[in-house]
């Protein structure tokens, strides 16, 4: 059920704010809802793809900071973040660790563990393991 994955999501953007935070790296959100004609604008653009998730509000961007609150948009700054992301559940996906990186990005795969983002017109696919009763 949509609605049980996007409070699951809810709950694990929650976990992944309060990590950034303990960790000195304090974020702002970014987009985390988009239309599907804004989805398919982006694909057009070439900077997205029509299948995104944040039209199902599975997916946010996050601004991180240092303790000074000055932003790093540098990939490298937004490691550990993401790796925090894909540990805490086999269905988070981190836009840091895709082939085309987009370090601030942080998503809830499917059921199928099938990643929706391409690369060479091919599907990454994904395993996902851990139990999500009923999502």
């Amino acid at each position: 059920m949509l609605s049980k994955r996007q409070a699951k999501f809810a709950q694990n953007v929650a976990k992944l704010i309060a990590y950034c935070d303990s960790i000195g790296k304090p974020c702002t959100l970014g987009e985390a809802y988009i239309t599907p004609e804004q989805a398919d604008i982006y694909a057009k653009q070439g900077i997205g793809i029509k299948n995104n998730r944040r039209t199902q509000r599975l997916a946010i961007d996050l601004n991180l900071f240092d303790r000074d609150y000055r932003y790093h948009p540098e990939p490298e700054f937004y490691k550990e973040v993401a790796q925090f992301w894909e540990d805490m559940s086999n269905y988070n996906s981190a836009g840091y660790f895709w082939p085309k990186r987009d370090a601030n990005h942080f998503e809830m795969l499917d059921n199928s563990g099938i990643h929706l983002h391409k690369e060479d017109d091919k599907l990454t696919y994904s395993p996902a393991h851990d139990p999500m009763v009923d999502l």
